[in-house]
């Protein structure tokens, strides 16, 4: 030990003081002790939420019913909902509580009222699924039975989330997002579907699911505890605690190797769909054979292709499935299915596959002819609007002004030198009169074609001619205006 050292220890100032700054800043930064709640403030938290009767029971009841629906309709965000409204996380982190305190009292109740929980939501779910119409597992169902190491992860640091959020002083909004990211009701849902259906898979993969998210929240949670030092119960024979860690360690491990088990098989199974898919695509499509649909399956270790176009014959089809074992895929089948191998054709898939790729492509064209017509009609129903507009004008026009004795409407596009062309379709009206218009009658003029035709724009030529003539175009006199009327 160094003089520093000495001196540091001589002043009294202890070992944590003592550290690099680095190291201090760095414990600091990560420290939970900051916020944490005080151990009594945990201890009746914690073991509130372990009851499950009145309230708690009902809104079990309810968030299975909402789950049931939402697996039952594939709905995800309803599955959301019920796993929002779930009470089940409670007990589930009462019986972590109660190992990392070493209280068993605790450990028993919370274990009796996740039972209560478990039977209660078991029933509820049996009874939805054997009422209803809709017996197909749907894709939302499906994904809740074959529970990976990917599963045990998730459990675990949600459980490690979930906890760490129950300890603080201040709460947030981790907990729902914990309950949704381990999913606890949907297992319990699929397990029930299980049991209606008569489907013991089902049941068994969505049971070892929900027992895996049970059994990794409460490690996480007896974990933290114990990582706080919360207050533990006193034991006379310290041996009591070696064997509550013993078997939890033993429930942890019995709970982890089917699931890596599970994701092994996972894993293989899908490194065999992509090589099987990379090998129809370099050893069989073509520019000249077109693959128009592939299966395979992993389990029984099959490819199945449906070809249209160039036939393969037997001894191309031979050299291609002596590929096989090079590409990684030793011990598979592959059936190529052609147009001109009648005997195992899929007519029916590829007529299907066909008339669907047909009637989106209409059902795309429907629309788009739907929009221009709707358009068109919009332009139809305005130009009618000025047409029935252009008809009374004439007569109206002459009962304000008599000295008005014809009158033309038309539709035409502007000049002027500056300018160019005008893009705008432009209403010309023509006035011829006998005795001129003064200026107080043209301001009057104006504004009332602004009220009449509003929204129009338009050019209005006035020319004065005698009583016996007719056209106004040789008329000396002509009096324009081009108003864009608001």
């Amino acid at each position: 030990m160094n003089s520093t050292n000495k001196e540091n220890e001589a002043r009294g100032e202890s070992p944590a003081a003592m550290r690099s700054p680095w190291r201090t800043q760095l414990s600091e930064l990560f420290s939970l002790q900051a916020d944490k709640a005080d151990d009594l403030t945990i201890d009746e938290s914690l073991r509130a939420g372990v009851v499950m009767r009145g309230t708690n029971l009902w809104l079990l009841i309810f968030a299975i019913f909402v789950a049931s629906i939402g697996l039952n309709v594939n709905s995800t965000a309803v599955i959301i909902g019920a796993m929002l409204i779930s009470p089940l996380m409670g007990p589930i982190m009462g019986v972590g509580y109660g190992i990392g305190i070493y209280d068993f009292a605790l450990v028993r109740n919370a274990l009796a009222n996740l039972a209560v929980a478990v039977f209660i939501s078991l029933c509820t779910s049996v009874l939805y699924f054997l009422l209803s119409p809709l017996t197909q597992a749907q894709s939302e169902l499906l994904a809740r039975t074959t529970p990976t190491i990917w599963d045990v992860l998730i459990a675990l640091v949600g459980g490690l989330a979930g906890i760490v959020a129950v300890t603080r002083k201040e709460k947030s909004n981790v907990l729902p997002g914990v309950a949704i990211a381990t999913a606890l009701m949907p297992p319990l849902c699929t397990a029930g579907f299980g049991l209606a259906n008569g489907n013991w898979a089902f049941f068994g993969g969505a049971f070892y699911l929900f027992t895996i998210n049970c059994v990794f929240i409460a490690l996480a949670s007896a974990l933290v505890v114990h990582g706080f030092h919360v207050k533990e119960k006193v034991f006379i024979d310290a041996k009591v605690a070696a064997r509550v860690k013993t078997l939890v360690m033993l429930v942890t491990i019995l709970t982890v190797v089917p699931s890596i088990f599970l994701a092994y098989r996972l894993v293989q199974d899908e490194v065999f769909k992509v090589r099987a898919n990379q090998f129809v695509e370099r050893n069989i499509a073509s520019k000249r054979s077109y693959v128009t649909q592939v299966s395979i399956d992993p389990g029984s270790r099959m490819i199945e292709v449906t070809v249209i176009g160039d036939y393969l014959d037997t001894q191309r089809l031979a050299a291609i499935e002596r590929q096989l074992t090079s590409a990684g895929l030793p011990e598979t089948k592959l059936e190529v299915r052609q147009q001109d191998d009648r005997q195992k054709v899929d007519v029916v898939s590829l007529k299907t596959s066909l008339l669907s790729d047909l009637y989106t492509k209409s059902q795309q064209v429907i629309e788009k002819k739907d929009q221009e017509i709707l358009q068109l009609q919009k332009q139809v129903n305005a130009q009618q609007m000025t047409e029935e507009q252009m008809k009374s004008l004439p007569a109206e026009l002459n009962a304000l002004f008599p000295q008005i004795t014809q009158i033309w409407l038309s539709h035409g596009i502007g000049w002027q030198q500056s300018t160019g062309a005008q893009p705008e379709n432009v209403l010309l009206i023509n006035l011829a009169t006998t005795q001129g218009i003064t200026p107080a009658e043209r301001a009057k003029l104006d504004a009332w074609l602004a009220a009449r035709l509003k929204g129009l724009r338009l050019k209005l030529v006035i020319a004065s001619v005698p009583r016996a003539t007719s056209e106004p175009a040789s008329a000396p006199k002509v009096q324009a205006n081009k108003k864009r009327i608001p």
